[in-house]
């Protein structure tokens, strides 16, 4: 783990999905090393628990327009109008298979997994043309770039932000800005519990033909610790984000956790009918 570094103390960062899991972890380590962490969340039992953590701390709800504006304009009188970086990583999980979901529950997906990403990057981007630099990080997935079964809407989510990673990569090409995605595999966090009521309130799953399947997976659910192998802490997203904001140059994408680079390697020599036979078994 890197050692803290007071060199870093002007760099200021804005994250989203404070809460808890990677975003508690990163602001955590982050601030730890000296920068200066602005550690948003949604609801504000949880802003408070982050201020009470010593973390200057705003409520940015990414459905709402006007509270990603209000927290931008609030950390920008703070900083005399500059940002050093940003993290996106405030995110949910709607599990369900893609016959199971409605146009209404893709579209609640999307708001607060691209939508409000977007929003927010597009608004930082001039700020950061402005001063002459700035590195943006999204926190993708190994589901950004392969699929499971009954995580349709999260896989889209990811898949989405990465084809808009990629293309501002390349219209940013020639600033002094830089796009990387990190790519966790599974990380010990809160979305797997936190994806449960989405489930139960989204899904039809009485009168679906997976019903069956939901049933032993809602019963998985109830496990404690990883339910996944090669399980990792956020320390593991951490030091990507740390390469990220501080090297000359940062990789486009970060990989973390032995399956996402297993998969990576996969996707890339398997023939998709090869690859699909082994996913269908996940």
């Amino acid at each position: 783990m890197h050692k803290p570094d007071n060199s870093f103390s002007d760099k200021t960062i804005l994250i989203t999905g404070c809460s808890s899991g990677i975003g508690f972890g990163v602001a955590k380590g982050l601030k730890q090393r000296g920068y200066k962490v602005f550690a948003t969340a949604r609801k504000l039992d949880d802003v408070e628990k982050l201020r009470a953590d010593g973390f200057c701390s705003l409520q940015l709800d990414l459905r709402d327009s006007g509270s990603i504006h209000r927290a931008l304009e609030q950390i920008l009188a703070q900083t005399q109008g500059k940002l050093y970086a940003l993290f996106n990583n405030g995110a949910y999980a709607q599990a369900g298979a893609v016959e199971d979901l409605t146009r209404s529950v893709l579209k609640k997906q999307f708001e607060t997994n691209v939508f409000g990403w977007l929003e927010l990057t597009n608004l930082v981007i001039p700020v950061m043309r402005a001063q002459g630099y700035g590195r943006i990080i999204q926190n993708s997935s190994i589901l950004g770039f392969m699929p499971l079964k009954f995580r349709g809407a999260y896989n889209a989510s990811k898949y989405a932000i990465e084809g808009l990673s990629d293309t501002l990569r390349l219209e940013l090409y020639d600033t002094n800005i830089f796009i990387s995605l990190v790519e966790p595999g599974p990380i010990a966090s809160r979305i797997r519990e936190n994806s449960v009521p989405h489930f139960l309130n989204n899904i039809d799953r009485e009168n679906s033909v997976y019903r069956e399947f939901y049933r032993h997976w809602l019963e998985r659910l109830k496990k404690t610790g990883p339910v996944a192998r090669f399980t990792l802490t956020p320390e593991a997203v951490l030091k990507k984000v740390i390469h990220a904001l501080e090297s000359k140059y940062p990789k486009p994408r970060y990989r973390v956790t032995v399956p996402t680079h297993l998969f990576w390697y996969l996707k890339r020599f398997l023939s998709t009918r090869m690859l699909d036979r082994i996913l269908s078994k996940s």
